[in-house]
């Protein structure tokens, strides 16, 4: 049986962004996420779902399915707790049970608020708001369809086959985690766990394709995992963050390479000397 994790472990990825609504704000008619200063954005609950996505994909147990996917009869996930835990569970047998069921909440945590509980389950994968290099330029592009959605009086098109399309034209987002071995040791992750995570960050994009998201249009680029050689980290998270740089490209030669994205080499290699080992990934 794997054992629980012993280590502190960050990472950093590079998204790259091609002609694709990489994360539509509901609040601003589907446009692509954008802060105040046109920097691109990517929700760290968007990245989690498709995360769930691919855990589910690979055969765990999820509970936070999407509609879409759920394959267990399930509508709500008061439902599927009921499923699991009984109503006479105390707190902790409600905690441990979750945990033990469902790789999702022993990874990230959970709010259980079902049968008159109150329990907070505290996940030890945390990961940021993806953010974009550089601020983005978005297109617009009006669409149309060839048949109406509902039948009009009268004949003629309805005013539903008129729409719009948003997307990015291209940018790098930067994705930062890490995972808590605290939090890692009261949920019982496990090393196994944590290969299970590595994995679906490289394969983050698979069975992941829309109209807005194109096959291809989202690619995970570069992934710098760094494992501690102890709990709490031999240096914090900030500074981990901080070890990325880039070149900001000319205009007419805007690809990923031209971005020259490293880590600072003088930095990484005085935390190597306090026992940081960092590992170079590739997205699939």
């Amino acid at each position: 049986m794997s054992k629980v994790i012993e280590k502190k472990v960050d990472f950093i990825m590079t998204i790259e962004v091609n002609n694709a609504n990489p994360n539509g704000d509901p609040l601003a008619g589907n446009m692509p996420r954008t802060d105040s200063f046109g920097y691109g954005e990517i929700s760290d609950v968007c990245i989690k779902r498709k995360i769930r996505n691919r855990m589910q994909d690979k055969g765990y147990n999820i509970f936070v399915k999407s509609n879409e996917k759920s394959d267990d009869g399930f509508t709500s996930l008061e439902k599927r707790y009921s499923s699991v835990v009984d109503k006479k569970a105390t707190d902790e047998e409600a905690y441990n049970l979750c945990c033990e069921t469902w790789l999702d909440v022993r990874s990230f945590g959970q709010v259980i608020t079902y049968d008159k509980k109150a329990v907070g389950i505290r996940g030890p994968v945390s990961i940021s708001i993806a953010k974009s290099l550089e601020p983005v330029d978005i297109t617009t592009m009006q669409i149309t369809k060839s048949v109406n959605s509902m039948e009009k009086e009268g004949g003629g098109k309805s005013s539903d086959t008129m729409g719009s399309k948003h997307y990015v034209n291209h940018a790098i987002y930067v994705v930062n985690g890490a995972v808590n071995v605290n939090f890692a040791k009261k949920n019982k992750f496990t090393d196994d766990d944590l290969a299970v995570l590595k994995e679906c960050l490289q394969e983050l994009f698979i069975n992941d394709s829309s109209s807005a998201r194109p096959d291809g249009s989202m690619i995970v680029r570069d992934i710098y995992w760094f494992v501690h050689d102890c709990e709490i980290g031999n240096v914090s998270s900030g500074k981990i963050k901080e070890l990325l740089e880039f070149d900001i490209p000319e205009l007419d030669n805007q690809d990923y390479k031209s971005y020259n994205i490293r880590l600072n080499k003088e930095k990484l290699k005085e935390y190597e000397g306090k026992g940081l080992k960092v590992e170079y990934l590739t997205g699939i």
